[in-house]
């Protein structure tokens, strides 16, 4: 069953839901290839702490439509076939997928480009929070809020 493109709780999408969604689609029979980015939680902040754990969450209604709106300004590029950009929301440890972004194309030219653009206007566009819970260095437990692009 395809998914909708945008936010969803972490359990109710996975990669291979992604590439099922793609494959389905009408104009699939013009690509040539799929680029995939996965987004993954990093086990050390940026300030060098341990990161226990991160909570995800969006305004939903906000967000798909954001999501949806980067995708389908991205599908009028040439040669792109299929845009789709996938949050998982809820609690997530190291290691664990968080974001999945695919462009399908006919021609690898401008692939890349594409899904480099879509990860850049998601982080910075779609109104997605993340709270870091983390170990500091004198080890200490603190957490606080950030937009996804930070």
């Amino acid at each position: 069953m395809k998914q909708q493109i945008g936010v969803h709780q972490k359990g109710k999408f996975n990669l291979a839901d992604l590439i099922e969604n793609v494959k389905n689609e009408m104009d699939f029979k013009k690509a040539g290839a799929i680029t995939l980015f996965i987004g993954v939680v990093r086990g050390e902040s940026q300030g060098e702490e341990v990161v226990e754990k991160l909570e995800l969450e969006a305004y939903e209604e906000k967000a798909n439509q954001t999501l949806n709106q980067i995708c389908d300004d991205l599908r009028k590029k040439p040669d792109i076939i299929d845009v789709q950009i996938h949050h998982l929301l809820g609690e997530f440890r190291p290691g664990e997928d968080m974001v999945y972004v695919l462009v399908a194309g006919s021609h690898r030219q401008n692939m890349f480009s594409t899904l480099e653009e879509a990860v850049e206007r998601y982080k910075k566009e779609a109104p997605i929070f993340k709270k870091e819970y983390v170990l500091t260095k004198n080890g200490k437990k603190k957490a606080h809020w950030t937009s996804e692009g930070q």
